[in-house]
């Protein structure tokens, strides 16, 4: 059985920056073990498939190389790119996910691409555990944390770059992942992502977690528009607007492959 592949690098406009994502278009759903086993054989942070509905809405869902992720803005940003490239009079399309609910993405005239994510707020966190903090070679300066992740706050984006995290102890962490975070020097507030227990070590990128980031510093800040830098190796750059009941993350990606993947006859 022949399916179409994409690999696109989201939140970037130049190749081999940004985070990397296969996009798997799909007639039907597969076997969750089979879509679990391209995911592990792509490697790659997250490999998305999606169906599109009889209402146009596509179905999607998302998988590291080791789990389905409930939630992912990258894969679902480079979705979008794929589709809209398909799609040439196409602006507003609709992704619909269990865990999220119905994702509304809107293709710009300057090229980006903006979604609506719900909000996801983060609460402080009085008593941080001891493998976060073992686990990260700087002390925070405060904990915080929502249904993804911890949200470790630190005072500068030196400390964000410099921290080296001790991942088989974020690890038991699981099922939340990591991410540390501080005001940014040229941008409103910059991040690095661990996942080790669901993923890999460090994300590149990750939009949904952005949907409590920019409510978190948005607060702190006191703007509704942000402007957000992942520092990991590869970089990404994020726009976020918070509003009452949602946050919009938009960002730009570009196409690296286009081809086929050969699986065995699924019956």
């Amino acid at each position: 059985m022949q399916l179409p592949f994409y690999q696109v690098d989201a939140f970037t406009d130049t190749v081999f920056k940004g985070n990397y994502a296969a996009v798997v278009p799909l007639a039907q759903w597969l076997p969750d073990v089979v879509m679990q086993a391209i995911a592990s054989e792509n490697n790659l942070s997250e490999t998305a498939f999606f169906v599109r509905g009889p209402d146009g809405a596509y179905a999607i869902r998302w998988f590291s190389p080791l789990t389905e992720i409930a939630f992912c803005g990258h894969a679902t940003l480079a979705s979008a790119y794929v589709i809209f490239k398909q799609n040439a009079d196409a602006d507003i399309i609709a992704f619909t996910a269990d865990a999220v609910g119905r994702l509304s993405v809107s293709r710009k005239a300057d090229g980006f691409i903006e979604m609506r994510f719900p909000l996801r707020p983060a609460e402080t966190l009085e008593t941080i555990p001891d493998a976060l903090l073992k686990g990260l070679s700087i002390a925070p300066r405060e904990v915080a944390v929502c249904g993804q992740a911890y949200v470790v706050v630190y005072a500068s984006e030196a400390e964000v770059r410099e921290v080296v995290p001790t991942l088989p102890l974020l690890a038991t962490l699981g099922p939340r992942d990591v991410v540390v975070t501080a005001r940014g020097d040229r941008h409103d507030f910059v991040s690095r992502y661990f996942w080790p227990a669901n993923g890999g070590d460090e994300d590149p990128v990750t939009g949904s977690i952005h949907a409590t980031l920019a409510p978190f510093w948005a607060a702190r800040l006191g703007k509704a528009d942000l402007l957000a830098m992942q520092v990991s190796r590869r970089t990404g750059l994020l726009h976020c607007r918070v509003v009452d009941d949602g946050v919009f993350v938009s960002g730009q990606a570009v196409q690296y492959l286009e081809g086929f993947i050969e699986i065995p006859t699924v019956a």
